[in-house]
């Protein structure tokens, strides 16, 4: 019964999302039969903050400058931004400049790092159709073809580890092309590291964060900073400007026991002043995938572990409508070991583990 329920509001969500979804006007640029839409003239979804130096950066500019100098660059990394559009064309095309030269990693594929991932709706469910596999800087070509001539509720996501400076969607200029708004539901906040940011799924809509978006349909603003995620009190200004239905605080992979201690206390204490009765979801730090036999490595990660529950029961003592998930199967490390591409950042299996993870736990917190 529960699984029915399950997938009947998955269903309802996505109608209704459907339904909800306001059309925005915007004139193309026709060249040579193809209708380019510049994907900056609506708003784009997964931003926290309108003021931003480039209409693609996850940074506003009133905290670009008091920021660690990590969390500023990576800012411009588009981990999480998505755009929505309606069209009835039988074929999408992509016109889009990259921040970085760098399309790749040693462990992270072109297509997770700087590719744009094509979505669809499908009797209620977002389903994946497309992917960029660039290989430079600027690239200008066909994202999906043989879609028929059927209006179709569409997403893309950008890039987790490269930055947009221009962005176009293109079609047959006699096809019907509508932008679409954002998702109006308050979203959920997440803050993490680099696994929060994408590393090192193979496509941008593998992350958990949009998993869960899609699951749940409330939209996420994914704060995860590569090996940024350190609890500054900074950060902890600048994310209390947001007015989410949910924060989500996952940074130990970037912290060690001591500076936990230091600063995941007043971090919370500084949201909850801000926000005196959202909920604050804290999730223990993943430990690493190989911690079975590398003993030192586990005893570290238990210790970063008891430092974060240290802080959790001091600010649950003073604070409601806080909630904790522990880091025991967070990906399924005591089953089989095989959510991440290097003990630590998790692969396409782990993303889908976390978010399976997260996803009961969410529900409940925000009655879903």
């Amino acid at each position: 019964m529960r699984l029915f329920q399950v997938v009947v509001l998955s269903l309802l969500l996505g109608f209704c999302t459907l339904l909800s979804a306001e059309n925005i006007a915007v004139t193309p640029t026709v060249e040579e039969g193809i209708a380019w839409y510049n994907a900056a003239d609506w708003p784009t979804e997964g931003k926290g903050w309108a003021e931003t130096a480039r209409p693609f950066d996850r940074i506003p500019d009133e905290f670009a400058e008091r920021i660690p100098t990590g969390v500023r660059e990576l800012g411009k990394n588009t981990a999480g931004l998505l755009t929505r559009f309606r069209t009835d064309a039988d074929s999408i095309r992509v016109k889009y400049t990259l921040l970085s030269g760098n399309l790749a990693m040693f462990h992270m594929p072109a297509t997770g790092v700087s590719g744009l991932d094509l979505y669809v709706l499908e009797e209620g469910k977002w389903c994946w159709a497309a992917c960029t596999r660039p290989v430079n800087q600027e690239e200008t070509g066909v994202l999906a073809d043989g879609l028929g001539r059927e209006m179709r509720d569409y997403l893309i996501y950008f890039p987790l580890y490269n930055g947009i400076e221009a962005l176009s969607i293109g079609v047959a200029e006699d096809a019907e092309f509508h932008a679409v708004a954002p998702n109006p539901a308050k979203p959920i906040v997440y803050y993490g590291t680099s696994i929060t940011q994408g590393g090192c799924c193979s496509h941008p809509g593998n992350v958990y964060t949009s998993m869960l978006s899609r699951r749940l349909g409330v939209p996420f603003i994914n704060l995860g900073f590569s090996g940024s995620a350190r609890m500054e009190p900074e950060m902890a200004e600048m994310i209390a400007t947001l007015d989410p239905a949910l924060f989500v605080i996952d940074a130990v992979p970037n912290m060690d026991a001591p500076l936990i201690r230091e600063r995941a206390l007043p971090f919370l204490k500084t949201l909850r002043a801000a926000h005196p009765e959202t909920p604050i979801l804290i999730v223990d730090g993943r430990f690493y995938a190989n911690c079975h036999i590398k003993k030192a490595l586990a005893a570290q990660c238990q210790g970063e572990s008891d430092a974060l529950r240290e802080a959790y029961d001091a600010f649950a003592a003073e604070s409601g409508n806080v909630y904790w998930l522990g880091h025991e199967n967070l990906i399924g490390e005591d089953i089989d070991y095989d959510a991440t591409m290097d003990s630590s950042h998790l692969n396409d299996l782990g993303m889908f583990r976390q978010a399976d993870k997260l996803e009961p736990v969410i529900r409940g917190i925000l009655s879903l």
